[in-house]
């Protein structure tokens, strides 16, 4: 509220048009009233994403100034990171804790820079008609946040399932858009959703030391519980729900008519539409590439159902999984930790981790990355096609 954010039960103000000119009676426009300020705050901090306003918060009324702006970020990251620390103390391991929101981090880090960069650069198709380069990519950006404010906000909104936006994700370029992609292809799990961001972390944490087990010849452990084979396929059952759903989904709309027909653009970019709404979707993240029309009111139904089904499937069925990992650790017995157990502290743990969060999530989905805005980023740049 004090950043200017409406609060308040008033119903909307029809506010007259200043400029009159040929009107043949009174312009109105409509002024949108209500208690926007209290349903901002509770749905960032439970990463929602769902604006009170068509615009997000890209409008005035929701997000006004650049301070308003960072406290929505600190929002809907505060409890996702949160929990990082609570998972510490409930292992009893804190270090363990902080070595998993390191991860998490450099992931975040390394795909706001990616962003911002892409952003920045712009698009030199443009430059040829007159834009001056300096200026980056604004388009689809409000002024008042900029480039860089535009690029960190799409960058965190994507990585912990907020789905909010300040920016128009469809208008990125190849690159920007590639990050907020990758973001929710790879589960959310970077801070990820409230809770769900934890889980889909620690499945990959099972998937790491299997790995490291395999690599010195050992049983695995975690925190002094061996990891058998029943929790290793557990753990992939859960990480293949996004794949089958996000990428099985977008196949049949890319050969199907009802997919096309709700494309605001062909080729990569209209794939890329494709791809981010049922990632999206699968993902409960809620954000989206403007240019895809699925109003059932246009028609087309398909795209409406499609998606529904994705969140629902995408929600349930990898906690599933999860939830039968909680149950095998409990039963087992925790066996005291030797010299040969593979630590889950430190830069060698935090560094498997983050490999195997990125590895896994590029022998899944950069087939489908290149197809999208892989391509359209060297048809930008290097392409002889006609502007």
């Amino acid at each position: 509220m004090a950043q200017g954010i409406p609060m308040n039960f008033l119903p909307y103000t029809a506010a007259k048009i200043v400029d009159q000119a040929g009107a043949a009676k009174p312009l109105l426009q409509n002024i949108v009233q209500g208690p926007i300020a209290s349903q901002i705050a509770i749905k960032m901090l439970g990463t929602n994403g769902g604006g009170y306003l068509n615009a997000n918060a890209a409008h005035p009324f929701e997000n006004p100034t650049t301070l308003a702006n960072f406290v929505q970020i600190v929002l809907f990251i505060a409890i996702c990171s949160g929990l990082t620390y609570y998972l510490g103390r409930m292992v009893k391991n804190q270090k363990h804790g902080w070595a998993v929101w390191a991860s998490m981090f450099a992931m975040l880090l390394v795909g706001i820079l990616v962003c911002w960069g892409a952003e920045a650069a712009g698009n030199p198709r443009m430059w040829a008609l007159g834009v001056d380069p300096a200026m980056g990519n604004m388009e689809g950006k409000d002024i008042r946040f900029g480039i860089a404010n535009s690029s960190i906000f799409a960058s965190m909104t994507t990585a912990t399932g907020c789905g909010a936006v300040n920016a128009m994700h469809d208008s990125f370029t190849p690159l920007g858009g590639l990050v907020t992609l990758v973001n929710i292809l790879m589960g959310e799990v970077i801070f990820g959703g409230v809770g769900s961001g934890l889980y889909g972390m620690l499945v990959f944490v099972f998937i790491a030391i299997f790995i490291a087990g395999l690599m010195v010849g050992r049983t695995p452990e975690y925190l002094g519980k061996k990891i058998e084979a029943k929790d290793v396929k557990l753990a992939a059952l859960s990480l293949l729900v996004t794949a089958v759903f996000t990428i099985g989904l977008t196949a049949w709309a890319s050969v199907s008519d009802w997919g096309s027909a709700g494309l605001n653009n062909g080729g990569p970019h209209g794939f890329s539409e494709m791809l981010y709404a049922f990632a999206s979707g699968t993902g409960n993240n809620g954000s989206a590439f403007a240019g895809l029309t699925a109003t059932p009111t246009n028609g087309n139904v398909m795209w409406n159902l499609t998606i529904g089904l994705a969140m629902w499937f995408g929600r349930l069925l990898p906690a599933i999984p999860v939830l039968g990992l909680a149950g095998t650790l409990v039963a087992k017995k925790a066996t005291p930790q030797d010299a040969g157990s593979f630590p889950v502290t430190g830069t060698l743990f935090v560094t498997l981790l983050t490999a195997t969060v990125v590895i896994v999530g590029a022998l899944t989905f950069f087939p489908a990355l290149t197809m999208g805005p892989v391509v359209e980023h060297f048809l930008m740049t290097g392409s002889t096609t006609t502007f």
